[in-house]
């Protein structure tokens, strides 16, 4: 089988810890090189991957033979590197928050529809350890009926500054958050948020709450300004209640220089005393994680350039987050819950 070349726009953090290690490590993709003109970032891509040469553009990429690009740079260029992308015939993996607002993510996604350019938005998070457990224990019936869904990404970093050219908290960490209770609960009618910002930066901290149309409540939770973190998952159904802390190892793993390639099966396996647990009343019980699968994105994204599968993340379901996400700021900022009501969410104009 003649590997995918996939090459990666931009060697900041994200592109050089969470995409370089696993694009050189997964299956059938050639990892063929990094666009970045930062000599210090190029200097690091010569030290970590003495074999993947470094281009000043993604045309420059092109030229060289790359068949698709994964852009991970700064969420206010994802758009407009993704446009350059696909007018060039490359394939596209986005970085989350694949836009600024819905109305930019929707555009992209219809010019690849046209263009017949296959177009995904990374949302790692859909591969967590945790979140594949949550999907298990609903498939089994373990829980019962889920009636109320609780997720948080919260740190304690107060030092860090949100970005403009990130969007703020609400999309960095929302991103995550509201993907995965669409994954779990399908679409939304109703939003409420609230948005704390600090000395006139962009929001730090935020609380969403959603209705889904299949009657389940989502909350959810954003913070890099949280001493004390809450559970990484609360679902409650009407049998039983799954809780687990912390985050899921993968990310921490990637930042401390290990990755598939090295560890093989042993990736992504969480060990026991991270495990969740599973509660009926005052009786519970630990529940095995599932293996985290982020090593699965990038080959199943080569796959699918061959025409040999289904993109691991189909690009409407991000734009329906993004419609998400402008509901959320502007219920943060008129004080009044959003109503979506019958209003499509992420569909394509043109299917």
């Amino acid at each position: 089988m003649t590997a995918t070349r996939i090459g990666l726009a931009g060697y900041g953090s994200g592109g050089r810890i969470f995409h370089a290690p696993l694009l050189a490590a997964a299956a059938d993709v050639e990892f063929t090189g990094v666009v970045t003109r930062s000599p210090e970032r190029r200097a690091e891509l010569a030290k970590g991957y003495p074999d993947v040469p470094a281009y000043d553009s993604i045309a420059d990429l092109a030229a060289a033979g790359a068949e698709a690009v994964v852009i991970s740079t700064p969420a206010a260029t994802h758009t407009d590197l993704a446009r350059e992308a696909i007018g060039l015939g490359l394939a596209v993996v986005v970085d989350k928050p694949f836009a600024l607002d819905a109305e930019a993510a929707r555009e992209v996604v219809t010019l690849a529809e046209e263009a017949g350019v296959p177009l995904t938005v990374y949302q790692n998070r859909r591969f967590d350890s945790d979140f594949l457990t949550v999907r298990r224990l609903m498939d089994e019936g373990a829980l019962g009926e889920v009636r109320r869904f609780e997720s948080r990404f919260e740190r304690w970093d107060p030092d860090r500054r949100p970005k403009a050219a990130g969007g703020g908290t609400l999309l960095d960490f929302g991103a995550h958050l509201v993907d995965q209770a669409h994954v779990l609960f399908g679409p939304v009618s109703r939003v409420y948020a609230e948005l704390r910002t600090d000395d006139g930066e962009l929001d730090s901290d935020v609380f969403v709450a959603l209705h889904h149309d299949s009657g389940v409540e989502s909350h959810l939770w954003g913070s890099i300004r949280q001493a004390a973190p809450g559970p990484r998952f609360r679902v409650s159904g009407t049998t039983g209640t799954y809780i687990v802390d912390g985050l899921d190892g993968q990310e921490a793993m990637l930042k401390a220089g290990r990755s598939p390639a090295a560890l093989g099966e042993r990736w992504g396996v969480e060990p026991e005393h991270a495990w969740g647990r599973l509660y009926r009343g005052k009786t519970g019980a630990p529940v095995r994680s599932e293996r985290g699968r982020w090593d699965s994105f990038h080959p199943a994204f080569a796959a699918a350039v061959r025409g040999e599968g289904p993109l691991p993340v189909d690009p409407w379901d991000s734009v329906r987050a993004m419609d998400v996400l402008d509901a959320a700021r502007m219920s943060a900022t008129t004080g009044e819950t959003v109503d979506l009501g019958q209003r499509p969410q992420g569909v394509s104009t043109t299917r």
